[in-house]
């Protein structure tokens, strides 16, 4: 009765139905249109009914709605129920997202659309790996007040192999996987061992994954040695990882035809901005060069030129090319080497804005007022040459140390680069009017000796250079934010929500108990942060203080749904200026293309459905190469620290738990955990409101930024892990002296917190 009553819908309707017929001969309706129909119908619809719902009735575009309804399921817009009936994925009843696994068992899942992660059970978690995509429905709420869900549909794996060590019992082998967020132990039946020992790191192939009878099961695949070794480390991560490395055979194709010079017909129609001083402004190491700039004094302020690679030039969309950058999301910076987004041809050759050759440009022209303002902005193509290639420190000792030997050189670009110090001054200037938080972290890097090992980290130092073109890529990148938004064409923003409520209650609890109140109440704006943060930079806790405060944010994702930047506190943002090794500034740049060339936002190759899609995989493949490059990054530390255990260190506590305290060793920058069941002889309390572990007996706290004397108890490179211990109050300990162990004193209640921990 109810299909009765529906009205058939006209595909002439569907508002997006040029784009349809641009993409394809035979066109079909749009996804938009076919989730519209699927809402108003108000119940689930099987496949085969949909059709005259939709108005179609050829056979060929009934079989390509088919594809198109399976691709919506794969990208969590539709789900199957039980009965075969297709249902709307909303954020209300059912959500899709990505599995976040915990090591203890319970996972959480990320909705794509952003809000509060939904908790998972250890039930709902058996058939889930770490990072899957899946459809929960919400089943209510946990006994902490969460909501909890179960999974209807698993609608992506993130994993074919998996990287762990091999374990032999009984002829039956089992992988225990390194990445600790993979819970699963694999079954490796004896006829696929293929030359695998007992302990040996492997990489295994996912035959059949997990369900909620059954574990995964696989087969090795590769040999990677009988331990970490040192030197392995970014290689390890790669494959934990899946980072892709290798180049398909028809990228090398494609890649092949391109040459290093720009083709001469490349550049017609374009703006010519080759007599302009632009330059660019990176690091002493850099190798490629995606932003340029170029800016001028005007009547009402200055005229500001960021031009940027145009890597939409060349890459194209559903080319191999596009398809394998998609697939990596963005490039990955390891200690040691970088993993690219596009080949070096590109990255490196074509799209670098090398200094004295002609290269394609998409260029931001920015008039901004004396109050640091956009009074008014627009995007066009552009053909450009770099006069110079210039670093931060040449820049910084031109500007602020009155370097004659500079000056005198670049004496032509020095104007333009004193008005471009101007122009800083007042951008900064807003951003401190507007509020916008900068927290004042310490940024390290790795140096490594002749034979490719870690021989040091040390601390970078940024001077006012780097925050000249910081300022210049924001503003860029918030003039396109608002042209997209004003024209309405589907595009990816960075988003950054604001607190959760969870994170501000606890926030507001600690600094009562510092005497010390966040403004805003319980909606507080990214100027009561910097307000705050002013406040305390003076404070012997400030370092503490921060980092709580910087532990209360959420983390910035890519969105189809434009809501804000809390911490830069823009109403809009997006990427724009790095498009050569992030793919959502590639999209961004052929969303600014079309509205150049065509004008119509619903012609555009991408639907406002795709683009939320691809967002979230965006956001996924940044998370991957964070993870990655942590890994990494720690194992390189554990080596590093390998012939320093018995050594005594100062240090700070960086990170309190119930299972014990983080402390970072002061000039190493390497941190190491104090196991609870190391401290002082006593049971301690934790508490995770003011951050720390106070003793029952001894009244003793372990606090948030105090300062620590530890020694070097362990070190475990297949663990990733350093352990430390508190050092004698006596005499310090002897290069490789292991620590006094402690006596059975209370060994009982210590025992009990092991457990825990």
């Amino acid at each position: 009765m109810a299909k009765s009553r529906k009205k058939q819908k006209s595909p002439k309707s569907d508002p997006y139905r040029a784009r349809e017929e641009r993409k394809y001969d035979n066109p079909i309706p749009s996804r938009e249109f076919i989730l519209e129909t699927l809402e108003q119908h108000g119940v689930p619809v099987k496949l085969e009914d949909l059709p005259p719902l939709l108005g179609i009735d050829d056979e060929k575009q009934i079989e390509a709605l088919g594809y198109r309804i399976k691709a919506m399921i794969r990208d969590g817009q539709l789900v199957r129920n039980r009965r075969g009936g297709l249902c709307v994925v909303n954020k209300k009843d059912l959500i899709a997202g990505r599995v976040i696994a915990h090591p203890d068992g319970f996972g959480f899942l990320r909705p794509d659309e952003g809000g509060d992660d939904l908790f998972l059970s250890p039930r709902e978690m058996r058939p889930l790996w770490h990072g899957d995509r899946v459809v929960v429905q919400v089943t209510g709420m946990d006994r902490r007040g969460r909501r909890e869900g179960s999974v209807v549909e698993i609608l992506e794996r993130a994993h074919s192999q998996v990287v762990g060590r091999l374990h032999i019992d009984a002829g039956m082998g089992f992988l225990v996987p390194d990445n600790k967020h993979m819970t699963h132990r694999i079954v490796i039946p004896d006829e696929h061992f293929n030359g695998a020992k007992q302990g040996q790191m492997v990489v295994v192939e996912i035959l059949e994954h997990p369900t909620k009878w059954r574990q995964p099961i696989g087969r090795v695949v590769e040999i990677i040695g009988d331990h970490l070794a040192p030197g392995m480390e970014t290689d390890v991560a790669i494959r934990t990882h899946e980072i892709p490395v290798d180049w398909p055979e028809d990228v090398e194709r494609e890649i092949a035809r391109l040459s290093e010079e720009v083709p001469e017909e490349a550049k017609e129609g374009r703006v010519d901005l080759r007599d302009l001083p632009l330059v660019t402004i990176d690091g002493a190491d850099a190798r490629d060069f995606d932003d340029a700039v170029y800016c001028r004094r005007t009547p009402k302020g200055w005229k500001l030129l960021v031009c940027i690679a145009d890597v939409s030039a060349y890459v194209k969309p559903g080319s191999a090319l596009d398809e394998e950058g998609y697939k990596r999301g963005n490039s990955t910076y390891f200690p040691d080497r970088v993993v690219p987004m596009l080949p070096e041809i590109l990255s490196n050759g074509l799209c670098s804005l090398n200094p004295r050759v002609d290269r394609l440009c998409m260029t931001a022209e920015l008039f901004i007022d004396r109050q640091g303002n956009i009074l008014r902005s627009r995007f066009f193509e552009g053909v450009m040459c770099s006069q110079a290639r210039l670093t931060y420190d040449e820049v910084a000792a031109m500007l602020y140390e009155g370097d004659n030997k500079l000056r005198k050189q670049h004496a032509r670009l020095l104007p333009h680069l004193e008005e471009l110090d101007k122009l800083y001054q007042a951008l900064h200037g807003a951003r401190r009017k507007r509020g916008a938080i900068d927290f004042d972290t310490v940024e390290t890097r790795f140096e490594f000796s002749e034979e490719g090992r870690l021989s040091g980290i040390v601390p970078t130092t940024r001077n006012d250079a780097h925050r000249i073109i910081e300022e210049c890529m924001l503003v860029a990148n918030v003039a396109a934010a608002r042209l997209l938004l004003r024209k309405k064409i589907p595009a990816l923003y960075r988003v950054h929500e604001p607190p959760s409520e969870d994170k501000l209650s606890d926030l507001h609890e600690f600094l009562a108990q510092l005497g010390l109140s966040l403004g805003g109440g319980s909606k507080p704006t990214a100027k009561d942060y910097a307000e705050l943060i002013e406040k305390i930079k003076d404070r012997p806790d400030a370092n503490m203080i921060q980092t709580v405060l910087l532990r209360s944010m959420m983390q910035a994702i890519y969105s189809s749904e434009n809501i804000g930047h809390f911490g830069l506190a823009f109403p809009a943002y997006t990427h724009f200026t790095s498009p050569i090794r992030r793919y959502p500034d590639l999209l961004v740049h052929r969303a600014i293309r079309h509205l150049i060339t065509d004008g119509r936002p619903e012609t555009f190759e991408y639907s406002f459905p795709q683009m939320a899609t691809m967002g979230e995989h965006c956001s996924m493949t940044e998370r991957r190469s964070d993870e990655a490059t942590r890994d990494a990054a720690d194992a390189l530390k554990c080596e590093y620290m390998l012939d320093k255990v018995g050594l005594e260190f100062e240090g700070l506590i960086v990170s309190v738990n119930s299972f014990g305290v983080f402390v970072e060793l002061k000039d190493v920058y390497i941190t190491g955990l104090v196991h609870i069941t190391s401290l002082d002889h006593d049971f301690f309390h934790f508490d995770p409101i003011a951050h720390k572990l106070v003793g029952e007996r001894s009244g003793k706290t372990y606090r948030l930024g105090d300062a620590i004397q530890v020694v070097v108890a362990a070190v475990s490179l297949d663990d990733r892990k350093i352990d430390l211990a508190l050092a004698n109050r006596g005499e310090k300990p002897a290069k490789g002296e292991k620590p006094p162990r402690k006596g059975r004193k209370n060994r009982s209640r210590r025992s009990r917190q092991r457990r825990k921990g």
